[in-house]
């Protein structure tokens, strides 16, 4: 690789709206995707249909990569491979494979642990992202909020020793996309959004799809509609679009902030059950949504702690 490095310069302050727009951009996409993953796992093994959704948003990216020339060197392009491993492969196949076994439902509760875990790994890594009272307040309200949401799922669900496995999983998923968060907010933040997604995107598609060559060499896949639709939306929408604009947020808005995103794409998820196929509206989605978005703006009101600009790398 090169030795030269395009770096981005330290984040500025943006107008709200702005924030706002991404922010909503990244929770009722990411909403969205839990009920399209199902139904993409009727017709495609969980690592071949992660592989290729990252496959399909790197070659997306190609164009805009090429077109800004931008050159990575010094190490930067490895460091930002290995954190997309982190960030994008290893949560990934945990929660394809896991909604094999759980419902949709399930996995987005279970994924709404993510603020805590944000909360305890930032504390630990970010000496300027305090654990204070509020943020606590803020997650806990909020994970009321989504088991409020989801508590019939919760009482009428059999375990198993698959589903437990696959409850497990989505926990550790979600603790590992807090490690990963925290770490491009404290090493990446001089990167420009479209590399940083572009980089991890590829990096994690070869290690995916290489995993599905080796585990899933026997299991079939079905080109049907859905299955074609189901990759172009997670691919495009679910990730090319999100990733960029969540790694423009990540320097401006606080950790309280970013882990609320998985309370409120957990409503979002819900609300479309309602909306679109006919599912009661009950009073304890009214008492969860209440709590969810009452965390949120919590959450929000926490402002980013001001960091010095990140020393580029030589």
């Amino acid at each position: 690789m090169s030795s030269v490095i395009t770096v981005s310069p330290p984040a500025k302050s943006a107008p709200r709206w702005k924030i706002a727009v991404a922010y909503a951009i990244c929770f009722l996409t990411w909403g969205s995707t839990w009920t399209v993953v199902k139904v993409g796992l009727q017709d495609l093994p969980p690592l071949r249909f992660v592989g290729l959704r990252m496959l399909i948003a790197g070659v997306a990216l190609l164009p805009f990569a090429r077109s800004r020339g931008t050159v990575l060197g010094g190490g930067t392009g490895w460091r930002i491979a290995g954190l997309g491993v982190v960030q994008l492969a290893v949560p990934f196949a945990l929660l394809f494979v896991a909604q094999q076994w759980i419902p949709s439902s399930w996995s987005a509760l279970l994924f709404s642990t993510f603020p805590v875990w944000l909360l305890l790994v930032g504390r630990v890594l970010l000496p300027d992202q305090p654990l204070t009272g509020t943020k606590l307040f803020a997650a806990f309200l909020g994970l009321a909020g989504v088991v409020a949401l989801q508590h019939q799922e919760l009482v009428s669900l059999s375990l198993s020793r698959q589903v437990v496995l696959g409850c497990v999983m989505t926990l550790g998923a979600a603790s590992v996309v807090a490690v990963a968060n925290v770490l491009v907010r404290q090493h990446l933040t001089h990167v420009p959004p479209h590399l940083l997604t572009l980089v991890q995107t590829l990096s994690s598609a070869v290690l995916l799809l290489g995993a599905s060559t080796l585990l899933e060499w026997d299991q079939p896949t079905h080109w049907t509609p859905r299955a074609v639709g189901s990759l172009l939306y997670l691919a495009l929408g679910g990730t090319v679009i999100t990733y960029q604009c969540l790694y423009w947020l990540l320097p401006r808005i606080s950790l309280a902030a970013l882990g609320a995103m998985a309370l409120l794409d957990t409503l979002v998820a819900v609300t479309m059950g309602v909306a679109l196929l006919g599912e009661p509206l009950t009073p304890s989605l009214l008492a969860g949504g209440v709590l969810i978005l009452t965390a949120a703006a919590i959450a929000n009101r926490e402002p980013p702690e001001a960091k010095p600009p990140p020393e580029a790398p030589r």
